[in-house]
């Protein structure tokens, strides 16, 4: 197939009469996001068997046609790796796209390893080496060369070939409801929205603080984010994780104490000093139990944290059987929250109970015990 170039609305609209109608379309994304809050969208990749383009966001004040295209839940679309690709179409609609099939996470069912790269998943289905020089282009420059649009277009031109391929493999192994599950979850709008009183867990250093230095800390977060939100600039470009620490942990009370926070800008001060000081101050006066906690943690015991390696055996041994990989089964905080009698654990939850968690709670139990046996680790009844 030979790709197409869209970069006016009559081809927009010639290329939409193409994707019509089509069960799955290949999607891929080039985008910056270095110097804005909002993701720069400056490509669209789109495939399908008969069609493959690269469509230029930059050139187009109307992309609706083609967003109705890929909204319409008739529609697969295939991609890989696609968190921050649907975050895009989140900030753009307010909204997710779906269903999705993401070759990445099929992959990892079905043995490939953690979060396969593309190119490596193409060469191991297709047998197709692709071209690696593009991968630090500056999309937002025009005009691109054709050497960029046929790597762009690379990204979605065997899309659909490793789709099929992991679909056939998934439904011999009866793993089609195990991917959705995830699926699932890839799709959902919280995943993409988290709640303004969570904010804080994304600021870095936040783990060396507690109580109204927490409260602090989200006060803050909150009104970072609201200012990085209505500007268009990235978050550290408002206030410093560092500096939201050091104002949480000082609590500064006037102008003078708070130019003494290392970091602050200048313009900062000028623009921003008698409102940071208004949600410091609103912060401390936080009655206790509206402060920020973080879950308790409590520190095992020897004993208990040779119950979880043992645990982490059987994940691993479970793994090894079954061509998963153990990380995506379960990982070891998981293991000592289930030890703790954790009841929403996801390893209790789907597919990953059938394969593992089910186990985990018969050792617990003592209903279950391993054994070595010709080398290999054997769970047996106990």
């Amino acid at each position: 197939m030979k790709e197409r170039f869209v970069d006016t609305p009559e081809a927009l609209a010639d290329l939409c009469d193409s994707l019509r109608g089509s069960e799955a379309i290949a999607l891929d994304t080039e985008f910056l996001r270095e110097k804005t809050y909002y993701t720069q969208l400056c490509l669209i990749q789109v495939a399908t068997d008969e069609v493959i383009a690269c469509v230029d966001p930059l050139a187009l004040e109307d992309l609706e046609p083609l967003l109705a295209i890929l909204y319409d839940p008739t529609v697969t679309l295939v991609m890989h790796s696609a968190r921050q690709d649907l975050e895009i179409f989140y900030d753009l609609r307010g909204d997710l796209p779906g269903p999705v099939f993401d070759t990445q996470i099929a992959a990892t069912l079905l043995g490939y390893g953690d979060q396969i790269g593309y190119a490596n998943l193409v060469r191991e289905i297709t047998g197709v080496s692709l071209e690696k020089g593009h991968t630090r282009t500056d999309w937002s420059r025009r005009p691109l060369e054709p050497g960029q649009l046929t790597y762009a277009a690379d990204d979605v031109r065997y899309l659909l070939q490793v789709y099929r391929e992991e679909r056939r493999r998934l439904q011999e192994l009866g793993r089609e409801d195990w991917l959705q599950a995830d699926l699932d979850a890839l799709v959902s709008p919280a995943t993409y929205a988290p709640p303004e009183e969570h904010l804080w867990k994304r600021v870095r250093g936040n783990q060396q603080l507690k109580g109204r230095q927490l409260a602090i800390v989200q006060a803050l977060a909150v009104w970072r984010e609201d200012q990085a939100r209505r500007s268009n600039r990235p978050r550290r470009w408002v206030l410093k994780d560092e500096v939201v620490i050091d104002i949480a942990r000082r609590a500064p009370a006037d102008l003078t104490a708070l130019q003494g926070i290392r970091g602050l800008e200048e313009k900062t001060l000028r623009r921003h000093g008698e409102t940071l000081l208004r949600l410091v101050e609103k912060a401390r006066a936080l009655p206790q139990e509206a402060w920020p906690r973080r879950p308790a943690v409590t520190r095992l015991s020897a004993e208990q944290d040779a119950v979880v390696d043992l645990m982490m055996a059987v994940v691993r041994a479970r793994g090894a059987e079954h061509g998963v990989s153990p990380s995506l089964l379960g990982g070891r905080k998981a293991l000592e929250a289930l030890l703790a009698g954790a009841e929403d654990s996801p390893l209790l939850q789907g597919w990953r109970a059938l394969l593992v968690g089910h186990d985990l709670q018969a050792l617990l139990a003592g209903e279950r015990c391993l054994r070595v046996a010709d080398g290999q680790l054997a769970i047996e009844a106990g």
